[in-house]
């Protein structure tokens, strides 16, 4: 656990231009307040911390900060770092985000919970336990995210998928760094939702039915990449998006929702596809099926192979 923390957090595009957010965030929206409150969410080993540590002194603002983490390894790791690092400026909370009390109510939340197609892991049931936590006017870092989907040939992830001989492989999105893939439509938009969630009550589950660009090439439909696009403050974006892509950025890889069985793609032909975000009280999975050229079995019923639980 320790070396995943450390991998995410050498990634410098993602930091950097959290910092960017955070920065014109107080600088546009707090430049004459003495003090803001900031909380940052999941906050990990403290990346987001020194960020915003970093971005109140360039823009020249005094921070109430709140770290809010509900690891007790990372707790210790936080800890450590206000004895010798921070001092007074931050407050350690070892809490779940969506039930901690909060002593006041933020300006500023920040969090860095998006999966590699946005919504995978939670981010926006978990932001919305917590942006109770914000003022009226208080701001979420991120903003948005929005998910985005293309057709891909993919003969090697598909083999291996194949071989283990279970049909759960084949219910089952994984984030996978696609080396021998090709794209066979355009990248078409998917997801969307915003923070704070202005919806009463909020609905999380989402359909989309998208009809992609003809084929640009004859080939074999595998499955579909996914992706993710982060509006975090303004025009201050993150993505994995291949037509915005954050230019240096190693901290996603896209995410595969494959196809058991492969269709044959002739040059021309349109490829339709439905993606549903299902939820229950328990848990939240995904639903997909093939629309054209030809029609598919819905994949992932009732998140019969895949699931996300929801823990409270």
């Amino acid at each position: 656990q320790s070396q995943t923390y450390e991998t995410f957090e050498r990634d410098p595009v993602k930091y950097a231009q959290y910092e960017k957010a955070i920065y014109k965030a107080l600088v546009t929206r707090h430049k004459d307040d003495e003090s803001v409150c900031l909380v940052v969410v999941g906050a990990g080993r403290g990346p987001l911390v020194r960020c915003a540590l970093r971005a109140a002194k360039e823009a020249k603002t005094t921070l109430r900060l709140y770290a809010v983490e509900k690891n007790k390894n990372a707790i210790n790791t936080l800890q450590n770092a206000v004895l010798n690092e921070w001092g007074s400026s931050v407050t350690v909370i070892e809490a779940d985000m969506r039930e901690w009390k909060a002593p006041e109510k933020a300006d500023i939340m920040v969090s860095e919970l998006l999966g590699s197609f946005g919504d995978n892991e939670l981010s926006p049931e978990c932001l919305d336990g917590a942006q109770w936590v914000l003022k009226e006017t208080g701001i979420s870092i991120p903003a948005s995210s929005t998910s985005f989907i293309q057709p891909v040939s993919c003969q090697k992830v598909w083999s291996e998928l194949k071989a283990t001989g279970h049909l759960k492989s084949f219910e089952t999105p994984y984030v996978v760094l696609l080396h021998r893939a090709f794209n066979i439509s355009a990248v078409e938009r998917c997801f969307h939702f915003v923070h704070p969630n202005p919806q009463n009550p909020i609905d999380n589950t989402r359909h989309v039915h998208i009809k992609f660009e003809p084929a640009k090439e004859a080939s074999v439909l595998h499955g579909f990449a996914g992706y993710f696009e982060s509006k975090l403050f303004e025009d201050v974006i993150i993505s994995i998006n291949p037509e915005t892509f954050s230019t240096g950025m190693f901290s996603w890889f896209p995410i595969l929702f494959p196809l058991r069985t492969p269709i044959q793609i002739r040059k021309g032909d349109v490829i339709e596809f439905d993606l549903w975000r299902c939820e229950d009280r328990s848990k939240v999975w995904y639903e997909w099926c093939l629309g054209a050229p030809v029609v598919s079995a819905v994949h992932n019923p009732s998140g019969r192979s895949y699931q996300i639980g929801l823990k409270f």
